[in-house]
């Protein structure tokens, strides 16, 4: 049994409405955090994702569904205005789900072509917009800065050597493949990132990589 992750990156109180379009298209339901983009205008152009307030969207769903509720909400994003925002999926795993069988799904998702990347990175509060000037640099066009807060207990800082520090960002950039391991090494070599514990950085394979909303010429 596979499932999928599908991330959807929208204007700030959008989310309930792609939420809802993908329930009604199949979708059990969604979580939606508050971020903001850090494009710049050229990458804002292409994906309109700005320097502005955002919703994303984290949906679960059964692999052999994606599509169908990836047709769905980008049918559906095409009454809305040019640039909306981006959609893509990520494989998960969903042992702890109790789904209906699914046996021939397996080998498809496999198969299915890999063209970006991920990169996450948490950091300590403050540095999100350093990483993302130092992914710039590398290639990337944007990304997505979420707050978050750690979950380190006092007795951590002196168990494992780490200054304590609760209050966090996630930073998501979306990139093609060949420029993943420029932004991973222009990121890691950040001066903020030189002591233990300051932050950490990792990569994960997506598909299904699609931008909202009318075309150019549906405008």
């Amino acid at each position: 049994m596979t499932a999928s992750l599908l991330v959807s990156i929208v204007p700030h109180d959008e989310g309930e409405r792609v939420s809802a379009i993908l329930k009604k298209a199949g979708a059990m339901g969604g979580t939606i955090l508050m971020g903001r983009g850090t494009a710049e205008n050229a990458f804002l152009l292409l994906l309109g994702i700005g320097d502005t307030s955002k919703d994303i969207v984290f949906t679960l769903v059964e692999t052999e569904k994606k599509h169908d509720l990836l047709t769905a909400l980008k049918t559906q994003a095409m009454n809305f205005k040019a640039h909306y925002g981006i959609c893509f999926a990520m494989d998960a795993q969903r042992d702890f789900l109790s789904f209906s069988n699914s046996s021939q799904t397996t080998e498809k998702t496999q198969m299915e072509e890999k063209t970006h990347k991920l990169i996450t990175a948490i950091l300590n509060k403050g540095f999100a917009d350093d990483a993302m000037a130092a992914a710039r640099k590398a290639g990337a066009g944007g990304g997505t800065i979420i707050h978050a807060r750690g979950t380190a207990k006092e007795e951590d800082v002196s168990f494992l050597g780490i200054t304590l520090v609760p209050e966090k960002e996630m930073l998501m950039i979306l990139v093609e493949n060949g420029k993943a391991q420029a932004v991973l090494d222009s990121i890691r070599t950040l001066p903020c990132l030189a002591e233990p514990g300051s932050g950490i950085v990792y990569c994960m394979d997506v598909d299904s990589f699609t931008g909202l909303g009318r075309t150019q010429e549906g405008k």
